[in-house]
């Protein structure tokens, strides 16, 4: 069997006295499309960023194909965070030039191709673009690279309808299938189609790692009603 693409032992991040997520333990193969599940404060961001090694957990370890947070994990991880990263002053195709030089696994042709097909002019200054546009750009640069693993946090939740088919059906579905994505979203029902797996956090403690299959052949309903009423007020 193949070593599994990450894999989270104890995993645990505390900002003094409050405890973000507490003794995660998970294994996700290679080939996974992975939704990452859970109200606001849940730890969904906090997990995503210690696997892409710009937080440090407080116990616990992360390793991505074998590699403890470092560059050589960081070469195999594509991550976009949950906020805006990169400079209002550059156009489009700054970005993408950028991307291109920094990041050997960088598809130019591919993001150039994904812009087009979501209305985004390269030559369009990134101060001029709207919200949903500015993740529409986010999401193709990520996306562009060839990478192991895809850490996704919120990439849809801005995005018009239109937009959100073609990015859940073409993009993410479209990528390549060696590779993981672990994605972190509230649309549970957007995305719940081209989900493999889901992880279930609340209060920084997994609730259910399980296929998506377990909540439709196994408790008869959908992931998106599962999870409403998982976490209804």
């Amino acid at each position: 069997m193949d070593a599994p693409v990450l894999v989270c032992s104890g995993l645990t991040k505390a900002y003094g006295p409050t405890v973000a997520l507490d003794r995660l333990t998970i294994s996700v193969p290679a080939g996974r499309i992975v939704g990452l599940l859970g109200p606001n404060g849940s730890g969904k961001t906090t997990l995503l960023k210690m696997i892409a090694g710009v937080a440090h957990p407080t116990a616990g370890e992360v390793r991505v194909a074998g590699w403890a947070p470092g560059p050589e994990s960081k070469a195999l991880v594509s991550y976009l965070p949950e906020r805006p990263y990169f400079s209002r002053s550059m156009r489009v195709r700054d970005m993408v030039a950028y991307f291109a030089d920094f990041y050997a696994d960088f598809d130019r042709a591919l993001a150039l191709d994904m812009l087009q097909h979501l209305g985004v002019n390269p030559a369009s200054p990134c101060s001029a673009l709207s919200k949903g546009t500015v993740e529409k750009v986010q999401l193709v640069l990520v996306m562009a690279r060839h990478a192991a693993l895809y850490l996704l946090d919120e990439p849809i939740g801005g995005v018009d309808p239109a937009a959100r088919d073609y990015i859940l059906q073409t993009i993410i579905r479209g990528y390549r299938p060696q590779s993981t994505i672990l994605l972190s979203t509230h649309l549970v029902r957007d995305v719940e189609a081209v989900l493999d797996d889901f992880i279930l956090l609340r209060y920084g403690q997994m609730l259910l790692h399980a296929p998506v299959g377990y909540v439709t052949c196994e408790l008869g309903t959908t992931l998106d009603a599962y999870f409403r009423e998982e976490f209804r007020c």
